[in-house]
């Protein structure tokens, strides 16, 4: 029995993104649900992203099924994940992700706040003192806004400066860091918001107490499925993607049984190590190729964010039109597993794209049907996305 490892190269790659991230149309899912699961968490950081990048891979998409999973059967839930950042996922992965990842940020929050509190002279029984009215008013209101909550609870509105005598110095209330640490903790939960699906200003809940896993039988559920999502990837995208230390990858992709494969990562360097899940890597070579398909995915939409390495989706040349300063991608259009261009919603409603290379006449119609089923989708809503990008911003301004 042979024991090479099988190459996987990057038309492979992009074969399976197509379908087990739902883009291909054969491929969509019917519940917001499904797509959560699919990708494993979407990103939340801009209220938006949620909504666009469950439109994109929903057979028939409207906001109140995505809003009911949140809200009111709470089948999704959003709070903080990998790399401190806002996710919405599966309520059954909650726990995973809280015990994988962040109970040990929680606990750096939970530090830091009661340091911060300190230097605005407010002891740890004024800080106790002042978490348990929060939640007890919480549990009188069930749901209630941050400013809705400081006036019932009026030491939230207490005001530490912070970054005193620098440049950008400021002010930040109690309150602020408070529901910050409670939510991270998992003692209360963002709800729905007070405006519309692109608001982030989101009331307050409290809920029930997440169990404790383990922390490397969590971290090992995690790669499991991620592996599931986005394998074959390398042991540096994982560790980019979950922003954990090197030794808690590779004890994890081991404890899941992850395969060793060899990824063509699509830069003309040849092939390097990567990992898959066992049944992947068995058959990972072969399947069918999708059909031809086009998506026109929103800022930090969880595909383009997937991967530390994206040669092989993404050409090197697009990269300053498409990112931000600080490594947030904008919104995306893509043909068959590659990103082609960008896209931007006008003032007047129009969406509008632009090509980056050459894709030819059925793809520019498929990217063109495309854009025309985002514009009707969002109807009258005008979304500008969070963290801006150089191809977004000149497109929204012609």
């Amino acid at each position: 029995m042979s024991t090479a490892r099988p190459l996987i190269d990057s038309s492979r790659r992009r074969a399976l993104l197509a379908a087990r991230h739902l883009l291909s149309p054969p491929h969509r899912a019917r519940t917001p649900e499904q797509v959560a699961g699919a990708v494993v968490a979407l990103h939340s950081s801009d209220p938006a992203t949620v909504f666009l990048s469950a439109a994109a891979r929903l057979e028939h998409s409207d906001t109140a099924a995505l809003e009911s999973a949140l809200y009111e059967r709470q089948t999704l839930v959003r709070m903080h994940g990998m790399r401190h950042t806002l996710f919405v996922l599966p309520e059954e992965l909650a726990s995973v992700v809280q015990s994988s990842t962040t109970r040990k940020v929680a606990e750096k929050e939970r530090r830091m706040f009661t340091a911060f509190a300190a230097g605005g002279g407010f002891s740890p029984d004024w800080l106790a003192k002042v978490e348990r009215l929060t939640l007890a008013a919480l549990a009188d209101c069930e749901q209630a806004s941050a400013s809705r909550l400081a006036e019932l609870v009026p030491e939230l509105r207490e005001a530490v400066p912070v970054a005193v005598g620098k440049p950008y110095q400021s002010t930040h209330t109690i309150g602020t860091r408070l529901l910050r640490v409670l939510g991270m903790e998992g003692g209360i939960v963002r709800g729905r918001p007070l405006g519309g699906w692109t608001s982030g200003q989101y009331r307050w809940a409290l809920r029930a107490p997440l169990a404790e896993l383990p922390v490397a039988e969590a971290q090992a559920e995690l790669v499991r499925r991620w592996l599931a999502a986005y394998g074959p990837a390398t042991a540096e995208d994982v560790r980019w993607w979950t922003g954990w230390g090197v030794r808690e990858v590779r004890a994890a992709l081991t404890a899941c049984a992850a395969a060793p494969v060899r990824l063509d990562v699509g830069d003309g360097a040849g092939d390097v190590e990567g990992y898959a899940l066992p049944e992947d890597a068995d058959g990972a070579t072969d399947g069918p190729e999708p059909e031809p398909w086009a998506a026109l995915l929103p800022g930090l939409d969880p595909t383009p964010m997937g991967w530390r390495q994206r040669d092989w989706f993404l050409p090197a040349e697009h990269r300053a039109d498409l990112f931000d300063r600080s490594g947030n991608i904008g919104p995306t259009v893509w043909w068959n597993g590659r990103i082609v261009g960008g896209w931007a919603q006008r003032a007047d409603g129009e969406i509008v794209r632009e090509l980056l290379e050459p894709v030819g006449a059925e793809a520019e119609a498929a990217i063109d049907a495309e854009s025309a089923r985002l514009a009707v989708w969002l109807g009258p809503v005008r979304v500008t996305p969070r963290f801006r990008t150089p191809l977004e911003r000149r497109l929204s301004s012609r």
